[in-house]
């Protein structure tokens, strides 16, 4: 069977989807994985064929206004707006290019930010299953919509903030995807609701790549609604890590991480200074990843600090004492693998829900938000997750139920009855 992934966002919103595209192969299926140019290459070392999709990731993110919502942590649907004006002019290349990807596949697989699958699907009768890692689509009075802006929600109300974030977003994406359905298609184009009434109601399955063992599965849920475990992608075959690292890990008690994924900063040299100064405040060693500009590594530095562009969260934090991170879903998930203390710094959208969930379970202080980020709070942190030993002794618990879970291969289990259904 042809199945086609459609992963659209940064790298951390693609790594999932390739795992579930590594496993399907290993299944016996041909696997497509759509996204932009920037990732053809880790798509092609995956050993997944690809297909191009429009689309600059990198000028979204890096975009001023873009990081200013970011790290205020109030602008959560402004940044959303920010980036979808950017995309504008990709748009209807964007949407050609999926339905190209798409000639001949018997069940397409779609990421959040995979909009035009909808209407590929609705026309050409393929079944399209949302992949999110977090649970986007479906109410419940458990807990807010992850990318609900308000802390506190009375439970009666959570079901409400799952419809208004949906159709909010569904807002800014409604014009284009409309007309470009209409011209392409001849549809009618989708309503206020849009195309997500049917996940609403519990009636077309959808995937949430989390673990259970972090957060329940909802009573009110039905067996549309599956629950995969993470999606993780291991080291590459073959990889080996810096030598100066090894030498670097070797030479002491294990260090604290800090990075922040693909999060650029407005002043990465006074985001670094601010985390080198937390770390010596809290007397430890530390690994810092520069990433994509979030922190960028100085003309000098203390001999306990190690600075590293990129390094795969698989091998390095069971090898840390703690991992400091903005709570991406994929660092997140990771952290939480590894089986140690995360300290968790949000800075917008769903990280915020993440950092509860984690403080929540008990594997990690409270969460602490960039724009209120200080040495001393980081430092303080820090401690509380090396001197807890109730936390590390969970931390290490939840690590090892989450290793045993098996995401990706349910995610193939939950397509395969697609492609069958």
């Amino acid at each position: 069977m042809k199945i086609v992934i459609y992963a659209i966002g940064s790298r951390g919103d693609v790594q999932p989807y390739i795992a579930i595209g590594q496993g399907l192969r290993a299944a016996g299926h041909t696997v497509t994985l759509a996204t932009v140019a920037y990732f053809r290459d880790l798509v092609a070392e995956s050993g997944l064929a690809y297909h191009p999709v429009a689309g600059d990731v990198e000028a979204m993110l890096v975009a001023p206004s873009t990081i200013r919502a970011m790290e205020s942590g109030r602008r959560t649907l402004r940044a959303l707006t920010n980036i979808w004006a950017m995309t504008r002019p990709y748009l209807t290349q964007m949407g050609d290019d999926c339905l190209a990807a798409a000639q001949g596949a018997d069940v397409l697989v779609a990421s959040t930010l995979a909009i035009h699958s909808y209407p590929i699907g609705d026309a050409l009768g393929i079944a399209v299953l949302p992949a999110i890692p977090y649970p986007l689509f479906t109410p419940t009075r458990a807990f807010p919509n992850p990318v609900w802006p308000v802390r506190r929600v009375p439970a009666v109300l959570n079901p409400l903030t799952t419809r208004i974030a949906a159709l909010s977003a569904w807002q800014l994406a409604r014009p284009h995807i409309n007309r470009w359905a209409r011209a392409r298609f001849g549809m009618r184009g989708y309503g206020p609701v849009g195309p997500f009434r049917r996940f609403f109601q519990q009636r077309t399955p959808v995937m949430y790549g989390y673990s259970p063992s972090l957060i329940p599965r909802p009573a009110g849920w039905n067996s549309t609604v599956h629950v995969t475990g993470y999606w993780s992608l291991g080291a590459q075959a073959g990889w080996q890590p810096p030598a100066d690292l090894v030498e670097f890990l070797a030479a002491g008690p294990p260090p604290e991480y800090i990075g922040f994924g693909s999060r650029r900063s407005r002043d990465p040299a006074a985001a670094t200074a601010l985390m080198v100064e937390g770390l010596r405040r809290a007397g430890q060693r530390g690994v810092l990843l520069t990433g994509w500009d979030g922190l960028r590594r100085p003309d000098s530095h203390p001999e306990d600090l190690f600075f590293v562009e990129s390094i795969p969260h698989a091998w390095l934090f069971p090898r840390m004492a703690a991992v400091v991170h903005h709570g991406g879903a994929g660092t997140t998930a990771s952290g939480l693998r590894a089986g140690v203390p995360s300290v968790l710094i949000p800075h917008f959208g769903d990280q915020p829900f993440w950092a509860r969930q984690v403080h929540q379970a008990g594997v990690g202080p409270e969460p602490v938000m960039r724009r209120d980020l200080t040495p001393d709070r980081l430092a303080h942190a820090i401690r509380q997750a090396l001197t807890d030993e109730a936390m590390q002794r969970r931390a290490a618990d939840l690590g090892a139920r989450i290793r045993a879970e098996d995401g990706v291969g349910a995610a193939v289990r939950v397509i395969e009855a697609a492609l069958s259904g």
